[in-house]
């Protein structure tokens, strides 16, 4: 089974779980965040709706130097909003994969600030950590959000308290 297929498979997966945890992100409690040092509610849930955008920018660019792209950032108005932005974002990345090559995924990647080098390696690594594994990792951030504003959790890779029978 060529990469892409398996990748993709990975990737659905994920986006159920991502937008079914987008979806219970609350609007009317943007400015929450649980600590001085953690990103506010309205930074961090259109961070993660955006983050497919990273995923396309991974699987079609040799390179990223954050200080030489300019980004709009995604506004927080709602739950429906930030699962629209994310969906659509999510159909790129699987078109995407749809057409990948299977010699781009060892072809380098390198992300960098300024020239400074924050990841360099095959395009899978990248993929896989710098996209993939980033939008796992905030997911699970806007559960701890979830879970700390007493909404409640999705299933992800298991029931949670308080979806048991969700995924």
């Amino acid at each position: 089974m060529p990469i892409a297929e398996l990748l993709l498979l990975e990737f659905n997966d994920e986006v159920k779980k991502t937008r079914a945890t987008l979806e219970r992100v609350p609007s009317d409690r943007k400015d929450f965040a649980p600590h001085a040092k953690s990103m506010p509610l309205d930074k961090l849930a259109p961070h993660v709706a955006q983050l497919p955008d990273f995923g396309v920018t991974v699987l079609t660019t040799p390179a990223l130097d954050f200080a030489n792209r300019t980004f709009a950032r995604l506004q927080f108005e709602s739950a429906e909003q930030l699962v629209r932005a994310f969906d659509e974002g999510a159909a790129k990345v699987v078109a995407t994969l749809q057409s990948m090559d299977e010699a781009a995924w060892t072809q380098p990647w390198k992300l960098s600030f300024q020239d400074k080098r924050i990841f360099e390696g095959p395009r899978f690594l990248a993929y896989r950590a710098m996209f993939l594994n980033h939008l796992v990792h905030h997911r699970a951030q806007l559960g701890v959000y979830l879970r700390l504003l007493d909404k409640p959790l999705p299933a992800t890779y298991g029931p949670s308290a308080d979806d048991r029978m969700g995924f």
